[in-house]
């Protein structure tokens, strides 16, 4: 990893490391065009006393699946909205640890920038593994937009105050819109076509769409989590 720091803190404690890391975070593109893009979720089981979370590799453009992994933990922290990377990014890691090879681009189930202090999921994870991210959420934690156009493709700037956080993205025609944003080492104008390119016919990316199979596969056992993160 390229950073690494203790997971076993309290709330404030880690609302502080959030405000600390926040500042290496890359919002410009420092990626090659990726041969393996992967779709990072979390589940839990158990009534959320054990986190699983999901790695799906896939083959880019093809999209075709290439590697996979789950990691079960004890969940440590707490769900406490706009921390909830320290919740699951430490299965997330353990996953990743499984592969049999490394993603070259992360399309992660939740906020990057989007988010009260500019550290979402996908900020705190790319950060931690040095790997490009973006993150993908399916609900708006922060911010305002203007209008959206139905079709496919038309996407306005998610603002908060005067500044752009992300992106509202109709991935979808006539579909509700996703939300993405910059996790780390890649521009918002990149991301939005890595999402773009990931997605076929359905709302959310293939990338999502395989980690969350994988997240959920016994969904007698698996309790949902919010979706905003």
């Amino acid at each position: 990893m390229a950073l690494s720091h203790p997971w076993n803190l309290t709330p404030k404690d880690a609302i502080a490391l959030q405000n600390q890391l926040r500042s290496q975070v890359i919002q410009v593109d420092q990626i090659r065009q990726p041969r393996r893009i992967a779709g990072v979720d979390v589940g839990f089981e158990q009534s959320g006393k054990v986190t699983r979370a999901a790695i799906a590799i896939l083959d880019f453009p093809s999209l075709q699946l290439i590697d996979q992994a789950i990691a079960r933990i004890p969940t440590q922290f707490p769900y406490i909205p706009g921390l909830l990377s320290f919740r699951e990014v430490p299965a997330i890691l353990q996953a990743i640890d499984k592969l049999s090879c490394v993603p070259e681009l992360l399309l992660c189930d939740g906020q990057g920038l989007a988010h009260p202090r500019r550290f979402g999921l996908a900020c705190h994870l790319g950060l931690l593994t040095d790997i490009p991210s973006i993150g993908v959420a399916k609900t708006r934690l922060i911010g305002k937009h203007e209008q959206l156009p139905e079709e496919k493709g038309s996407w306005v700037p998610l603002m908060d105050r005067d500044e752009i956080i992300g992106a509202v993205l109709r991935s979808r025609s006539g579909m509700k819109p996703i939300y993405v944003s910059i996790g780390h080492r890649i521009s918002l104008d990149s991301a939005l076509n890595y999402v773009l390119a990931a997605t076929t016919r359905y709302k959310l990316p293939e990338t999502t769409r395989a980690a969350h199979h994988l997240a959920s596969v016994d969904k007698s056992a698996v309790t949902g989590r919010p979706e905003s993160r």
